[in-house]
């Protein structure tokens, strides 16, 4: 009797670990054939306490807009410059030759940029150079293919400008830096900060009206002049294309 019974519990033990078996592999069957959304759906409400919170939400929306103004402003400098560039070149004509910068030291004593265009091209030496803004300076030597330009910041450029506002003339002198500094030989001159400033009537080098910079800075008055730094309207360390104008003074 005890070893009947002792064999119906251990069939019945077996078929119970059978039917276990079954339903795991029915189970994995299932999670098969869904493709583990069973699986994925389980892991959304596990998981949803554990979410980034509103804070984190805003910060990544925040980023995201200030990369998205980033790209923008950089797409609209872009076409800025293209538009300058696209300017200079359909602007030429018999008075202006378009050159590109191929070198450039706008950060030396000497300040100069190399032009593609030389004497084949018509370039000469003392030609004005001009750029998006403004002028930048005169061609100071040429080769056959080449030209090179001494810009408004460098200490050998000197050239007679016009104070718009107080209708004084003045000298410009390059100062090895980045702002070349105004001579106006009146200690009284009223000038201010803001000014503009251009290429003078009276000049011998240059043309009239041609637009240089702004006042950036008022030094005090020595002796019997004034002098101030000014803030160029052309930048040449950006610069990749310029007019060189072919006008005889």
């Amino acid at each position: 009797m005890f070893d009947v019974r002792r064999i119906s519990t251990s069939r019945w033990w077996h078929k119970k670990k059978n039917w276990i078996l079954f339903a795991i592999f029915l189970f994995l069957v299932f999670v098969r054939i869904s493709k583990g959304s069973l699986y994925k759906n389980l892991y959304y409400f596990v998981s949803k306490p554990f979410w980034p919170g509103q804070f984190q939400k805003e910060v990544i929306i925040k980023s995201s807009d200030q990369e998205s103004l980033i790209k923008l402003n950089l797409l609209k400098k872009d076409n800025i410059r293209l538009r300058e560039i696209l300017n200079l070149q359909q602007s030429s004509n018999s008075d202006t030759i378009s050159a590109a910068v191929i070198s450039r030291k706008t950060g030396s004593w000497w300040r100069q940029i190399l032009l593609n265009k030389g004497s084949k091209d018509g370039v000469e030496i003392g030609s004005i150079v001009m750029g998006p803004g403004g002028l930048l300076g005169r061609v100071k030597s040429t080769s056959f293919f080449t030209s090179s330009v001494i810009l408004l910041t460098s200490p050998e450029s000197k050239v007679g400008v016009w104070v718009d506002r107080i209708q004084v003339n003045g000298i410009l002198i390059g100062s090895g830096d980045d702002y070349p500094n105004l001579i106006l030989y009146s200690k009284d001159a009223d000038i201010k900060e803001g000014d503009f400033i251009s290429s003078s009537p009276a000049s011998t080098l240059l043309p009239p009206n041609i637009p240089i910079g702004i006042v950036q800075s008022i030094n005090k008055p020595f002796k019997a002049k004034k002098t101030a730094k000014i803030l160029l309207l052309a930048k040449p360390q950006i610069i990749d294309w310029v007019q060189i104008l072919k006008v005889k003074i």
